[in-house]
């Protein structure tokens, strides 16, 4: 399963992802770009800090699991905070 999603499609979707942040931050009351740009950037490092620990699951497990799953969803979660909180 580690390896069924194509790199086009995953970049894709991030940016994809990306976007609807961007334009979901356009709903709050301050519409400055910088608020949008953080959005943008707390998805990208998200994506990376799971991609991070994708790679070290799949080269020290030998594949995914639910728990590697579970884990894929709160690291991304928590860098994409903190990356949001930190900006």
């Amino acid at each position: 399963m580690a390896q069924s999603v194509r790199i086009r499609t995953f970049g894709l979707l991030t940016v994809v992802a990306a976007g609807a942040a961007a334009g979901v931050s356009r709903l709050d009351d301050d519409h400055s770009w910088w608020l949008a740009a953080r959005c943008v950037v707390a998805v990208v490092v998200g994506v990376a800090c799971s991609g991070l620990l994708l790679e070290r699951c799949v080269r020290r497990l030998g594949g995914v699991t639910g728990d590697v799953l579970g884990a894929l969803v709160e690291c991304a979660t928590t860098a994409a905070l903190l990356c949001f909180a930190l900006l």
